[in-house]
């Protein structure tokens, strides 16, 4: 009798550890298929987009070690639209900036001015790979004065305007990981005539309006969380003109660091690095940094 009250209690104890972990196990894999859920958005159109004005300010009065004051605020919008279906995926991008800063008994100064649009289709081939082509428009706002003489105009709206095209091929991990190769790509830079009279422009030659180049495109995109509220996007494009000066590499790099402190206030900080030596002989860089009041759409 003893011998089968112990088997009939020995039988609840282990049903009982058995019920529990199979429960663990079910929790766990439910977890896990909330997460999978949230991460992998669902077919169809998914559309955002985000206005952010950046404010800096430094004052100085009496103060014997020296400074200058100083009012500078940046505004910028950017949107996203983007498709996705079991076999397509179509991701597009349109952002504009614009800046000022005003420093003590100086005049106003253009501190970022760019509009761009970005646009890349993709179907699916083998994997995380897909047939791809892009699309790419960027230019200005404003009218921009050479360094050496702010009285000398030497850009404005459309002017430089540069487009790009191509068909290629993208690897995609996910919206905020992917790489698009286009070895067949067509650049064109448009300029006013006006801006070519006495030499070239941004590479167009002297008396043209226009430059045609064919050559490589390579385009990366990631995006990821630093640390909690703190995430850093990185955005990489490089071209090579098969036509002329193959080795030289037009790079454009940015980076954008968002630190979040609520749903409206964050700190941002942008740093841009571009070679094109058609435009200039170096590397152009600009960084930003301030804090930032968001409002999303």
């Amino acid at each position: 009798m003893k011998k089968i009250i112990l088997t009939i209690v020995l039988g609840f104890s282990i049903s009982s550890v058995l019920a529990q972990v199979n429960e663990k196990e079910l929790l766990k894999k439910t977890e896990e298929t909330v997460a999978k859920i949230k991460e992998e958005k669902p077919n169809g159109w998914e559309k955002k987009g985000m206005f952010t004005f950046l404010l800096n300010q430094a004052n100085f009065n009496n103060w014997l070690a020296g400074g200058q004051s100083s009012i500078s605020g940046n505004a910028g919008v950017k949107y996203d639209f983007n498709y996705k279906s079991d076999t397509w995926t179509w991701d597009n991008k349109f952002f504009a900036n614009y800046g000022l800063t005003k420093l003590h008994d100086q005049a106003l100064q253009k501190t970022d001015d760019r509009i761009e649009f970005n646009s890349l289709l993709g179907k699916k081939a083998s994997g995380e790979w897909y047939y791809s082509a892009f699309f790419n428009f960027k230019t200005q706002l404003d009218s921009g004065f050479d360094p050496a003489d702010n009285s000398v105009k030497i850009s404005h709206f459309f002017s430089p305007a540069y487009f790009q095209f191509g068909p290629g091929m993208m690897w995609k991990k996910s919206d905020n990981l992917k790489v698009n190769i286009a070895p067949a790509t067509s650049k064109l830079i448009m300029v006013h005539k006006h801006f070519t009279d006495l030499g070239p422009s941004f590479g167009v030659a002297q008396g043209a309006s226009s430059r045609y180049e064919f050559g490589a495109a390579l385009n990366a995109y990631y995006k990821f969380n630093l640390m909690e509220n703190v995430t850093a996007e990185n955005i990489f494009n490089s071209y090579t003109n098969y036509l002329q000066d193959a080795q030289n590499v037009d790079i454009d790099y940015t980076l954008n660091i968002v630190m979040k402190v609520n749903k409206y206030m964050s700190t941002n900080l942008s740093f841009q690095t571009i070679y094109d030596d058609n435009a200039f002989a170096g590397f152009q860089t600009r960084e930003i940094i301030g804090i930032g009041v968001n409002y999303g759409f």
